[in-house]
């Protein structure tokens, strides 16, 4: 055995690169600053600029916070993210694929083009982008040290959910399947693919689940409580560590048990 087993080696991630999508708010900057405080060197992406500069500029009194502000709904914002990026850097360590949307209605109500967006960002958007970010996240990255991608699902694309969003869960199931195709086909290129699937955080996304049934949550999840950023960023962070290098399509909850109740 003659590598360092340390912990300070395992689950160091210092001098990395990553980029977070939606890194501006809620999970993605719970991520963000997680990986931030420890040394990693970040670029964030939202769509609204100002509020992804400002959150670059707060984070960057921890560390090293980079703002690169995309819609990357379109095929025009992802292009012009990865041309900046590439501009900037000549790899990439961490590709953490968080943006998301949701839609909540009615069976008989719910709209053509809620439905298509909440495909487009959390599905399409999600292979586009991360196929195109390939040949950065390759270079220098090996099958001993991998590139890690690291995608942002849910507890409703495990279970079904008692919100009416008829199209977050199966975008979220979508991305959980779309891991672990990806760590099968690609992971002799030196990238491991794992899926985060939270359950209920703090984010602007589910302040009106908070507000209606944070309570009820909690009263039923087996920790009593939602999760918390450090919850959130410990798990970003043990899956960018060497010690996760042999993690591949790999689905990890992190509700504290409400899935399985």
């Amino acid at each position: 055995m003659s590598e360092s087993l340390s912990t300070n080696k395992l689950f160091s991630i210092a001098g990395k690169i990553a980029l977070v999508t939606g890194g501006s708010r809620g999970i993605g900057l719970m991520i963000a600053r997680g990986y931030v405080e420890n040394g990693v060197k970040v670029y964030i992406s939202s769509r609204k600029a100002e509020i992804c500069d400002a959150v670059a500029k707060e984070l960057s009194e921890y560390g090293e916070c980079h703002s690169l502000p995309a819609d990357l709904s379109t095929n025009d914002g992802r292009k012009a993210l990865i041309t900046e990026l590439q501009q900037r850097e000549k790899s990439l360590d961490i590709l953490v694929n968080n943006a998301g949307a949701a839609w909540g209605a009615a069976f008989e109500e719910y709209p053509e083009a809620g439905y298509d967006k909440v495909m487009e960002i959390n599905g399409k958007a999600v292979f586009m982008l991360t196929r195109d970010l390939m040949p950065l996240l390759t270079k220098g990255a090996s099958t001993e040290d991998p590139a890690r991608v690291i995608n942002i699902g849910s507890i409703d694309g495990i279970k079904v959910s008692f919100m009416e969003n008829f199209a977050y869960g199966p975008s979220k199931a979508m991305i959980h399947h779309l891991t672990q195709n990806l760590a099968v086909h690609l992971g002799h290129r030196g990238v491991t693919f794992n899926a985060i699937a939270p359950g209920l955080f703090k984010s602007k996304m589910t302040e009106f689940v908070l507000e209606k049934f944070q309570k009820s949550v909690e009263k039923k999840c087996p920790m009593g409580r939602i999760g918390k950023p450090e919850d959130m960023a410990g798990l970003a962070i043990y899956l960018a560590s060497p010690a996760a290098s042999y993690v591949n399509g790999t689905v990890i909850t992190l509700d504290g048990g409400l899935s399985l109740v």
